[in-house]
């Protein structure tokens, strides 16, 4: 049994994620958690929310609310979404847990002792009209690198280009708009990574099969321009973690806390500690610590592009400088951006389907199916309305939906509510039964290399292949003239639900759940032997008719839907 550590990208606190952060990490890395389950491997999945920072202290205000307050909150908010949409975290913690506190503090402790922090007197920007000192990604102007007008002060979206705030053309604040901005002195902590610069390139070196988007956005950020810059990872701000050394107060760090991109990747590891805390598992460290036993565990990081430099290079500066023997990501599986009906998805203009939305109008598996299907993998992809309705009619509702309907009422009708004896498999099911090993074989080699879009096609040819089947079999029209011969080809349908069922788990569990009460199984197990699994089912077995599995979206829906998600969120 494989051991497999999963993590997705944390979310910010402040407010409901739309359908393009949830395609971009949580979505993917739970069906890789639900694929590694299935196949009877144990799997530790994690994710939190991300807490600290400007964004959650101006949410709060805008809230109205103290931000500890808020952010608990928007805690339980988000973690109830997340079960909405089925997502099997282990753990679903938060960064300003206590455990989190006393890691990060600890990391900086050890980085220090090594010699690779060390402390700058700076300039930054300060807002009159905020009456604050601003963060770099609240202030924004024109990128000098692509000419994108929104870059940020830290990176640039569009290029990705790391970027100081001095660097932009035009800045202004993105808190008020004003640019009644001036440069004040301050003194903060930077982390040394141009030290750590060998080291992390020959780390990325030793990385196997890393997706292109991963590898490519590590080695610019590692050679552009004058290589990897040191990084500054505290902020004059009063929510966050407060600045120490492991338990010693930091002389001259008074009221400052860590800079959220610091604290924010070790609460994978802290979340692993609150997991045990919260009496859901024992023994974190032998996930986390290659010196407890994490050195046979496979780690598997899930993010946007975004989120790409930080993983690959700054929250591994802080892992390998700490000198201790932490377990290091194996993989990192980024996404492009997934765009809304001809534009963008808009978080801060309300553009598109947020992720509770989603949840109002249909059940989960219709925009699990959806987005796993079209993920941006290789390049950024579109939701449209019109390919959603699409796909859902006819993946869903005509293909899977459809057979399951057909086959158990066909069978009630002119059998019974049991699995009919029949004959032994002929000629064509053992086509069918070689045909669908292939394809299992094939679906599970494209989910081991997390290629989602080729695992939802393989795994929709497999439906295929049941329905062309019951198209060629005709069990309707053998009954009329050789009802044993019926029998058996609906025996091999009903078996070939429960191994939908199986197979289409880590994608639309709550339709594999529903497939499993119909035929009142609960053998999940993975059909390693094909031949096997389509015989599991045996006749006498009872079963019952369920409920639609898909229903199929009307146009008038889908134009009423299209109407209400062009701008901002009522």
């Amino acid at each position: 049994m494989a051991r497999h550590l999963i993590t997705s990208a944390i979310p910010y606190i402040n407010g409901i994620k739309h359908l393009g952060n949830l395609v971009g990490s949580q979505l993917p890395a739970d069906l890789y958690a639900r694929f590694q389950r299935g196949r009877g491997n144990e799997v530790l999945f994690l994710c939190a929310t991300d807490e600290h920072g400007t964004p959650a202290e101006l949410a709060a205000a805008k809230a109205g609310k103290p931000v500890a307050e808020y952010c608990a909150e928007m805690h339980a908010v988000q973690s109830k979404i997340a079960e909405g949409f089925r997502l099997s975290f282990d753990h679903f913690g938060r960064s300003s847990s206590e455990q989190n506190k006393v890691l990060t503090q600890h990391f900086a402790g050890r980085l220090a002792e090594a010699g690779l922090i060390r402390e700058v007197s700076e300039k930054q920007v300060y807002s009159n009209t905020d009456g604050r000192f601003l963060p770099d990604r609240y202030i924004e102007g024109t990128c000098p690198n692509c000419g994108y007008d929104k870059a940020r002060g830290d990176q640039c979206e569009n290029c990705t280009k790391q970027l100081d705030p001095t660097d932009l053309i035009d800045p202004r604040s993105a808190i008020s708009g004003s640019t009644d901005l001036e440069v004040r002195e301050t003194k903060h902590l930077y982390l040394c990574q141009s030290q750590m610069k060998d080291q992390l390139e020959e780390w990325i070196d030793t990385r196997e099969g890393w997706p292109i988007l991963t590898t490519s956005i590590a080695k610019k950020w590692l050679t552009d321009g004058d290589g990897l810059q040191d990084r500054g990872i505290t902020r004059d701000l009063a929510w966050g973690v407060p600045v120490k050394k492991g338990t010693e107060d930091w002389p001259g760090m008074e009221g400052k806390v860590f800079y959220v991109w610091f604290d924010a990747p070790i609460e994978y590891i802290a979340a692993a500690q609150e997991w045990v805390d919260a009496g859901k598992g024992t023994d974190w460290e032998r996930w986390w610590r290659t010196d407890k036993g994490a050195d046979d565990v496979r780690y598997t990081q899930f993010m946007g592009k975004d989120n790409v430099p930080f993983h690959t290079l700054s929250f591994p500066a802080t892992i390998l400088g700490s000198g201790e023997p932490w377990k290091l990501v194996d993989y990192i599986k980024s996404f492009n951006y997934l765009n809304y009906d001809g534009g963008q998805f808009s978080t801060s203009q309300g553009r598109g389907v947020f992720m509770d939305q989603a949840l109002e109008i249909l059940p989960a598996d219709y925009w699990r199916w959806w987005l796993l299907s079209h993920a941006p993998e290789s390049s950024d992809s579109e939701f449209t309305w019109e390919n959603f309705q699409t796909s859902v009619n006819k993946d869903l509702a005509d293909v899977l939906g459809n057979f399951v309907s057909r086959v158990t009422k066909f069978c009630r009708s002119k059998f019974s509510e049991a699995v009919p004896e029949g004959g032994a498999y002929g000629p064509r099911e053992e086509a069918l039964i070689e045909t669908l090993s292939t394809r299992i074989r094939a679906y599970e080699a494209h989910m081991e290399a997390m290629d989602v879009r080729k695992s939802a096609g393989e795994l929709r040819a497999i439906w295929v292949a049941g329905n062309e089947y019951l198209q060629d079999a005709a069990p309707w029209t053998t009954f009329k003239t050789d009802p044993e011969a019926a029998a058996m080809q609906i025996r091999l349908a009903l078996n070939l639900i429960r191994l939908y069922a199986v197979l289409s788990a880590p994608f639309i569990p709550d339709a594999s759940a529903q497939m499993m009460e119909a035929m009142q199984t609960e053998d999940g197990s993975w059909p390693d032997d094909v031949p096997a699994a389509l015989q599991l089912l045996t006749p006498g077995h009872a079963f019952t008719v369920p409920d639609v599995t898909f229903r199929k979206i009307s146009d008038e829906e889908r134009e009423g839907w299209q109407e209400r998600f062009s701008g901002l969120r009522s």
